[in-house]
C-alpha cells in the first residue's frame, strides 16, 4: 500500500469517526469505538507523512485525495 492511499483512508476515516462521537456524546453513549477509530485514523495519517519522500504540505493534500479517487474509479 503506498503512503498516498494510506493518507486518503486515514482523512476518510477521521472525518466519518466525527459525527460518531458526537452521536454516541449526546446520546449518553460511550465514544470508545470512535475514538479508537480517530486514534487508529490519526496514527495512519502520522505514518504516511513520516515515511512519505518529503513528506505532504497541507497544499498536497486536495492533489492527493483526488489523485486516489481517480485511481478507482473507472
Amino acid at each position: 500500500m503506498d503512503t498516498d492511499l494510506i493518507l486518503v483512508l486515514g482523512l476518510v476515516f477521521a472525518v466519518l469517526s466525527i459525527p460518531s462521537m458526537i452521536s454516541a456524546y449526546s446520546d449518553d453513549r460511550s465514544i470508545r469505538a470512535s475514538a479508537i477509530v480517530m486514534l487508529l485514523s490519526l496514527g495512519a495519517m502520522a505514518y504516511a507523512i513520516v515515511t512519505h519522500p518529503g513528506g505532504y504540505t497541507f497544499d498536497q493534500i486536495p492533489e492527493v485525495f483526488f489523485g486516489v479517487v481517480a485511481r478507482f474509479m473507472p
